[in-house]
């Protein structure tokens, strides 16, 4: 969004953690400014699993120090004279924004929680859907608009109005690049990884390529290859289908390269069961407990991948144009709270989680 943006508007980033590490470096001498700001994460127990008490723990500390983030921010939205403000699930800077009184959209996928329809999913899901839909409200309210960014399109709700339910934010890099097959299969995994999920690739009769685990001796069919943003899009782009965690913008981009996907939720990441579930409901792939997996189940999900890939609906993956219309019909309508030059380009904060 900033690479989209940056030619035409002045941008100023907020990011957290690993955000800041990745784009301060990136735009270091350019015209977007980044600040640090505190986060919110999740966290892990020693078994590899979210553990609702210690990310309760953090977000506590966190929420404890977020008055005085959000009277920063107010003096930095008033230094900086923003046109428009968007938030993409941080809940600081829309507090900032209403006080100083700067119009802000919301552009994310976890509103998909407060504002999708949801009856369709079973019993054992809505029930946390409904509760992490509370979190969700709560992280902030009063935006001129809510985009949603999601690989899969459940009904709105009846009683919204001002949401925008696109696909999922593509790289220019995703979009130019040409799909092929070479017949390999790729699969991004995290550190905290169970056993059972390699053990289980090694068992196949065919390449697989492993990302996440950093450069590793080979495993007879599993490389190990480094996380390198190039190398990787070009090999998702030839590969045959993908493994990997249920996160929404990693299955956008396989599904939108035609590449069915083997979806292995994290254990209490509710989130991510949900997107699993319209991943298979959509017929563009399957999901499997990382902690049962075998390689009899990535067996059956490769003997159907020409079922998934006529599942696939390529044309909807790519949400970025959508949303910066959006974006784009904000910035004419918004009213400078403070004074600032006319002739200057429009300035546009983004909060990234």
């Amino acid at each position: 969004m900033v690479e989209a943006l940056r030619n035409q508007h002045e941008i100023v980033l907020f990011a957290p953690g690993d955000a800041y590490e990745m784009l301060a470096p990136r735009y270091a001498g350019t015209g977007v400014r980044v600040y640090r700001i505190p986060g919110l994460h999740f966290h892990y127990d020693d078994q590899h699993v979210l553990s609702f008490w210690r990310t309760a723990q953090e977000a506590t500390r966190y929420l404890w120090k977020l008055p005085r983030l959000i009277s920063w921010l107010e003096l930095v939205i008033r230094k900086e004279c923003p046109d428009l403000i968007i938030a993409d699930f941080e809940p600081a800077l829309p507090r900032a924004a209403q006080r100083v009184g700067v119009p802000f959209i919301s552009l994310d996928h976890q509103h998909f929680l407060v504002a999708n329809d949801l009856s369709c999913l079973p019993h054992w899901m809505q029930v946390p859907a409904q509760a992490m839909g509370l979190i969700v409200q709560n992280f902030y309210s009063g935006q001129a608009e809510t985009v949603l960014s999601q690989f899969y399109a459940p009904p709105i709700r009846h009683n919204l109005s001002n949401v925008t339910q696109v696909g999922v934010l593509l790289r220019p890099e995703i979009v130019q690049a040409q799909a092929t097959n070479d017949g390999h299969l790729v699969a991004y995994l995290r550190r905290k990884t169970c056993n059972a999920v390699l053990e289980s690739l090694i068992q196949l009769q065919r390449p697989v390529h492993v990302y996440g685990l950093g450069e590793l001796p080979a495993q007879d069919n599993v490389q190990f290859y480094r996380v390198d943003e190039h190398e990787f899009i070009a090999d998702l782009a030839s590969c045959h289908a993908v493994i990997c965690t249920a996160g929404n913008q990693l299955v956008g981009e396989a599904l939108y390269l035609g590449k069915p996907v083997l979806a292995m939720p994290e254990s209490n990441n509710f989130e991510q069961f949900i997107n699993a579930w319209f991943l298979r409901d959509d017929g563009a792939g399957d999901w499997v407990d990382p902690e049962r997996i075998t390689a009899r189940h990535i067996r059956r999900f490769l003997a159907q991948h020409d079922d998934f890939t006529q599942g696939i609906d390529r044309e909807r993956m790519n949400g970025t144009p959508e949303a910066l219309a959006v974006i784009s019909r904000h910035l004419p309508e918004t009213s400078r709270s403070m004074t600032s030059r006319r002739d200057e380009p429009a300035r546009v904060p983004l909060a990234v989680p």
